[in-house]
């Protein structure tokens, strides 16, 4: 489209990404400042505080991409964003959701969805965010790794079929959480997909803290599959395989 295609009757230019109201505007683009002054970024988030509106939480949350120091002040506008947003309730996670979708890190949103929705609505949302991450190589894992530890707080059997796959991810520290994810679920029915878990895997790390689990729960291997097990194990010294498919900490 030319430039003067948009002069054309019944033509207008696309609006702009992240476009707030007037009422909105000026406050949103201080909080997402980081060189803004102090005093000016905190009187914004202040006036946004007491909109107390969905799109006053979408400006919030701008806030949580950046970091200042000293961190002490970062930890207070941090705190007043999202005491703000957490009073907005439930009609702030459309916003938060979508913020979810691009950000480095999840760990104020999570904190708001849990303050916000109840233990099943919470889970909900976990759910849907972990079935966002594959399980192949990502420059950044935080978001994934965050979510999968989260799910250790939660229970149900779609948690456990939902985690299972992480059990397989490229990254050694996801695996390691999804195995501990994986335990909390207390389900034993996990139990193939940690043996084949041991037989793919090269972290000792990790085997050890399969082994660790297995021997918390008082799991016991099929006989089916401590041969395979046992072969796996060759390299784990921290954890005895017992005859009858158990573990024990030498």
């Amino acid at each position: 489209m030319g430039l003067f295609d948009f002069l054309k009757k019944g033509s207008a230019p696309p609006p702009p990404a992240n476009t707030f109201s007037k009422k909105v505007a000026g406050p949103a683009k201080l909080v997402a400042d980081k060189r803004a002054q102090t005093y000016d970024r905190a009187e914004a988030i202040r006036q946004l505080v007491e909109m107390k509106s969905p799109e006053a939480a979408e400006a919030l949350l701008k806030r949580f991409t950046f970091t200042i120091d000293p961190s002490i002040t970062d930890q207070e506008e941090k705190e007043a964003a999202f005491d703000g947003i957490v009073g907005i309730g439930k009609p702030a996670v459309d916003a938060i959701r979508t913020f979810c979708e691009k950000a480095e890190v999840l760990t104020w949103p999570l904190r708001m969805l849990r303050a916000i929705l109840e233990d099943e609505e919470y889970k909900a949302e976990l759910l849907q965010l972990a079935d966002t991450f594959d399980t192949e190589y990502s420059r950044n894992v935080e978001p994934k790794l965050q979510v999968v530890a989260a799910l250790e707080e939660v229970s149900g059997e779609d948690v456990r079929t939902s985690v299972e796959r992480f059990l397989e991810d490229v990254n050694e520290t996801v695996r390691f959480h999804a195995v501990q994810t994986t335990f909390a679920q207390g389900n034993n029915e996990s139990i193939d997909a940690l043996v084949k878990l041991l037989e793919a895997e090269e972290s000792v790390r990790i085997k050890n803290k399969v082994c660790e689990g297995f021997a918390a729960k008082g799991w016991k291997i099929p006989e089916t599959l401590r041969e395979r097990a046992q072969k796996a194990l060759s390299d784990v010294y921290d954890f005895r395989f017992q005859t009858d498919g158990s573990f024990a900490r030498r």
